[in-house]
């Protein structure tokens, strides 16, 4: 198979305002990754493995049985902050489901969930609470589900880690939930984890 002549190779995008902005993932190509804006910044990351997928599937359907009627659970939807628009793995939020928007704003989200993989380490773990808390969103929600310098023990996993935004903007952790430690939580809602059923 010959390759394409140059001039009908389809150049990548280019933000248009000279930091990137959620408008500009419109125009990004159809390939199988996923792209995020955080400060101005193009963010992509490769498909999630099954595991990951799993969880949030199970999670989800959870959190769907638990919510009040005026809230709803969405997954891998982006949350509207300025010119920003970071893709949580979930979003809890006040309605009405934004069914025609390009994603949800802000000021509705009242939880973030992100399950932390191998390639999102990082911005799980700091980049994005950071964003988020300035943001105002009150609530976190960090899964790990790999072993991490021995301080997650694989009989423990997953761990969930439960922050709330305290007075000054900043995430205080709340719970901490490993697997087989069913916890009852009050905040943003009453729901009772149970980590080890995510991932039967």
């Amino acid at each position: 198979m010959s390759a394409l002549p140059f001039e009908q190779v389809t150049p990548f995008p280019v933000p248009q305002a000279g930091r990137w902005t959620a408008a500009d993932l419109d125009r990004m190509p159809d390939n199988g990754l996923r792209y995020e804006v955080l400060n101005g910044q193009l963010i992509v990351n490769a498909a999630p493995k099954p595991r990951h997928q799993w969880l949030i599937k199970r999670l989800e359907r959870a959190l769907d049985d638990a919510l009040p009627d005026d809230r709803f659970v969405l997954a891998g939807v982006g949350v509207l902050i300025g010119d920003d628009e970071p893709i949580p793995d979930l979003t809890v939020a006040r309605g009405p489901v934004p069914m025609d928007d390009r994603g949800v704003a802000v000021a509705d989200v009242e939880l973030v969930v992100e399950v932390v993989s191998s390639l999102t380490t990082l911005q799980d773990r700091m980049v994005k609470p950071a964003f988020y808390a300035a943001a105002g969103i009150p609530n976190y929600w960090r899964i790990e589900i790999n072993p991490f310098k021995g301080r997650l023990p694989a009989e423990d996993l997953p761990v969930l880690f439960v922050y709330s935004l305290d007075d000054l903007g900043e995430y205080q952790l709340a719970h901490r939930v490993p697997a087989g430690q069913p916890v009852a939580l009050r905040s943003p809602f009453e729901f009772t984890v149970d980590t080890a059923a995510w991932l039967r």
